[in-house]
């Protein structure tokens, strides 16, 4: 749609249900259901950033029957009742429509379907253009030369004029209702005619016209489809009465004027449903006061920061670049987005830089386009903005900071600026409250749609490079990514500083580990090829192995990979019990149940085996040698917010992921090497997440055993088991007691872990609570806090948010308790790491230039260093890693080095 509509009519029906299952099932700390309401305000922002102050209506259904079920009592028969978390929002959202301003229309005994098409029809016949914002398919029979639909819940959104309809189902608008009489609507219950799919309604709409004439040739209709026809040609009539949306509706006139919003009551609103940013967003919050997550929706009438209007421009000449630059040094804090050819840092090439130094103005800088058009390259900006990013007392905002930091030094480009992360500044604020990309930021804290790369460069297989987009679109899209960039630092800055603790986590942990990760995945880690190569033969020659000998235990040759014929052999023709079942009511050979199985059965061990070299195989050995660059390195990307609990994660490769309880596992470490005249040396703490336990409970057993550096499962099985001389299987229980805890195990999870009865687990862990209550009260006090709090907290102030900790869903309840135990304990240990890092990267910048960090993978440290300085570092890193203050026990780390990381570890 190229102009704004003068009518926007808003489906709030259809709004209702998308929202409630978009959004998570979120709750505020009285345990009332807000997700919907959440999506639903976030919805019409969205709308009416685009469409601008218009005549508007939401609409929504009424309860109650209508016309309908008196046509046919088994209309939307089948449609499962209202869930009750949603029904519980339907008030709320009501009042919060209205005390936005918009017009709210809910007519007894009438479906909103029928409001808004009396309305669309009216309006129309006025001359007037219409949008309606709906997922509904039934709306397409509304649409004509004044009628738009659009769908808002895609990227880009999609709008459907009368060619839309066509292209969507395959024949105009005014045959849409005989389009759905045919096919009928499950939802709905409407019967069509039986095995009638889209295909066949449309080929017979245009072989005899319209429903009439398809009911007068059905005798011509062959084959089985055409028998199901005849039936159906009695209700036919009927369905198309029932999908027909009715134009005439009447009731009370409602001007569709939208007003100012009533701060008053939303404030009430807001206040009552504890969204705390929009609360924000009414009225100045006092001083220093702490910050509640933001629950990212804003009303219509504010945006912060939001311009008047944009003005993006393309540098063609140095002149132009002088000026911009000019202007961001005067602002003194500019927002800085690199354009490339590829996702991965160590492959792009630079092709643009877009600068913004005040909100709505923005430049765009080609360097590389491939295209007929002037542009200055890198080497001709190269000392303008060299001098920008070099000057100590500017500050460079970035949306994801490593990344362009990557590519401007792969550039040539050196870096001395301060530096500030938007990505890392919403991921501090909350890691569960949303993606962190620009474009879901973008809405969830300014309320603005933008435009995606996917808009301009398409997507999947038809996705072309960002270097042949012409220049005028890449200015628009590039530009608008600095200015929105900027946008929302001046936004996360001031949520930051209401937000104590979180803008400290953010200032001294999350921001200065940028450029150690970037020298981390700049350097890359060696390996052998030829030794992946090996293995992976040996893999291949065993999977074969393997697979030959689950022939033979069926019986029959069957493809290992297949779920449907895994079914077949095990549950039809073995005979095997069914332990679980898929959606669809098919027998589950997912990993959990041939885990068990594989504890009494044969096949399903050798299919466990095969399943894990086969991930093996393909995951590492056969690919890794391909993800090397030229000199024999990997590039792995470490991402900083992805994880809930503030541990880095790993992708392209995951190296994160190697198995390292299994000797194949453990054989791909080999393949990491030491260059020549260096080696491995791999740094790890010792059971830091028992560490942490013991600090949070305070307990004084589990902190003495830890001051005296006793063996912590050796000890623990001492005192549950109250022996003196401790067995191999009482360490292993001991141990499986001490890590379960934390993530929350049951007895029931504790006895099929060491295979023992529900009674003797539940005795294991009572002994243990006995000899270690301090646990157990820290583990109830972490529940009591949650639950008033909304959120637990790590000991540096990361905050993990629960909104299913107070909800009616018992299991999504239980879900949230043990996760409020163990995310402040695995999250005060990704905190530990994590200044480890910065700590040892300081010690090696200092005094060891020459060491370089290659990985860290959870708890361990993995560098490259000269062999003449290996007993120097090791002397040096042990009081690094040990000496990072938090814990109110000693931390250990255990050093080890060789030629590989299989030797180091």
């Amino acid at each position: 749609m190229t102009q704004r509509p003068d009518i926007v009519l808003v489906d709030g029906s259809s709004y209702l249900y998308r929202a409630f299952h978009a959004m998570p099932p979120l709750t505020n700390s009285q345990g009332q259901p807000v997700g919907a309401t959440r999506g639903i305000l976030n919805m019409l922002k969205k709308l009416f950033d685009v469409t601008g102050p218009v005549e508007a209506a939401v609409i929504f259904d009424a309860p109650g029957k209508t016309f309908r079920d008196q046509i046919y009592p088994d209309y939307k028969a089948n449609r499962p009742s209202m869930p009750d978390d949603l029904r519980a929002q339907i008030k709320p959202i009501h009042a919060l429509v209205e005390a936005l301003g918009l017009p709210l229309i809910v007519v007894p005994d009438v479906e909103a379907d029928d409001v808004i098409g009396t309305l669309a029809a009216q309006y129309a016949a006025q001359g007037k253009s219409v949008l309606v914002s709906t997922g509904d398919k039934d709306m397409a029979q509304l649409v004509d030369q004044h009628v738009t639909l659009v769908n808002t819940m895609g990227d880009p959104w999609t709008y459907m004029d009368p060619a839309g309809v066509v292209e969507k189902f395959g024949v105009p608008p005014e045959r849409i209702i005989d389009f759905l009489a045919l096919v009928g609507d499950k939802v709905d219950n409407v019967p069509g005619v039986e095995k009638c799919g889209p295909k066949t309604a449309v080929k017979w709409l245009q072989a005899y016209g319209s429903l009439d004439g398809v009911m007068a040739n059905a005798d011509q209709v062959g084959g089985k489809v055409g028998e199901y026809l005849r039936v159906a040609l009695d209700f036919l009539p009927t369905g198309r009465d029932l999908v027909t949306i009715k134009l005439d509706c009447e009731w009370p006139a409602v001007p569709l004027v939208v007003r100012a919003p009533d701060t008053e009551a939303l404030r009430a609103l807001y206040q009552e449903l504890e969204f705390t940013s929009l609360m924000q967003t009414l009225e100045p919050s006092t001083a220093g006061a702490s910050a509640a997550p933001s629950d990212g929706v804003l009303t219509p009438a504010q945006a912060p920061n939001a311009p008047a209007q944009t003005h993006y421009q393309l540098i063609e000449n140095l002149d132009d670049l002088d000026t911009a630059l000019a202007a961001c040094r005067q602002a003194g804090t500019f927002a800085l987005d690199t354009e490339t050819t590829s996702v991965h840092a160590h492959q792009a090439d630079l092709v643009g830089v877009a600068l913004s130094w005040a909100p709505g103005q923005g430049v765009y800088i080609p360097v590389a386009h491939q295209v007929l058009e002037p542009q200055l390259a890198v080497d001709e900006i190269r000392g303008q903005l060299q001098a920008l990013l070099k000057d100590p007392g500017m500050v460079w905002v970035a949306q994801n900071l490593k990344y362009d930091l990557r590519v401007l030094r792969r550039a040539g480009f050196t870096v001395a600026c301060q530096t500030q992360d938007t990505l890392l500044m919403s991921y501090a604020l909350n890691p569960t409250g949303g993606r962190h990309d620009m474009d879901s930021m973008a809405t969830r804290y300014l309320g603005v749609a933008t435009t995606s790369y996917e808009t301009v460069c398409g997507k999947g297989a038809k996705q072309v490079g960002f270097e042949t987009i012409d220049l005028a679109t890449a200015t628009a899209y590039a530009a608008e990514d600095a200015d929105i960039t900027l946008r929302l630092y001046r936004h996360l800055s001031v949520e930051l500083a209401r937000a104590g603790e979180l803008k400290a986590l953010y200032e001294s942990l999350e921001l200065p580990l940028v450029p150690v990760i970037a020298d981390l995945e700049d350097l890359g880690a060696l390996i052998d090829p030829d030794a992946l190569a090996l293995q992976s033969a040996e893999l291949g020659l065993r999977l074969e192995q393997l697979e030959d000998a689950a022939h033979d235990l069926a019986g029959e040759p069957f493809n290992l990979s297949s779920p449907k014929q895994l079914q077949a052999i095990l549950f039809e023709k073995l005979g095997l019990p069914v332990l679980k079942k898929t959606p669809k009511g098919a027998p589950s050979t997912n990993e959990e149940v041939l885990a068990e199985l594989a504890e009494q059965y044969e096949l399903p061990k050798l299919l466990m085996e095969h399943r894990s070299l086969s991930k093996l195989k393909g995951t590492y050995t056969d690919k890794l040698p391909l993800a090397a660059d030229a000199n024999g390195r990997i590039h792995t990307s470490l991402h900083q917010a992805v994880t809930s609990t503030g541990r880095l994660s790993s992708s392209d490769p995951n190296l994160q992921n190697i198995p390292i309880r299994t000797e194949e596992g453990r054989r791909i470490r080999a393949a990491f090497i030491a260059p020549a005249g260096h080696v491995l040396m791999a740094a790890d703490y010792s059971q830091v997440e028992l560490r942490v336990m013991a600090h949070f409970s305070q307990d004084p057993g589990m902190i003495a055993a830890f001051q005296a550096d006793q063996d912590i499962h050796s000890a623990t099985a001492a005192e549950v088991f109250g022996v003196d001389t401790v067995t191999a299987d009482h360490r292993r229980a001991a141990k499986a007691i001490n890590f379960g805890l934390i993530y929350g195990m049951s007895a029931f999870g504790l006895a099929r872990n060491l295979h023992i009865s529900r009674g003797e687990a539940q005795d294991y862990i009572d002994r243990y609570f006995a000899r270690y209550p301090g646990v157990l009260r820290f583990m109830e006090t972490t529940k009591e806090n949650a639950q008033a709090d909304g959120y637990v907290a790590t000991q540096r102030g990361r905050r993990l948010y629960l909104p299913d900790i107070n909800g009616r869903d018992q299991m999504r309840k239980r879900a949230a308790e043990r996760l409020a135990i163990n995310a402040p304990v695995q999250g005060t240990a990704a905190d530990l790491i994590k200044q480890a890092m910065l700590d040892v990267d300081a010690l090696i910048r200092r005094d060891f230039p020459d060491v370089r960090m290659l990985l860290q993978v959870h708890d361990e440290l993995l560098f490259e260093v000269p062999l003449g300085r290996a007993d120097a570092f090791a002397a040096a890193l042990k009081p690094a890693m040990e000496g990072v203050k938090g814990l109110d026990v000693p931390l250990k780390v255990d050093i080890g080095r060789g030629a590989s990381w299989y030797e180091a570890h």
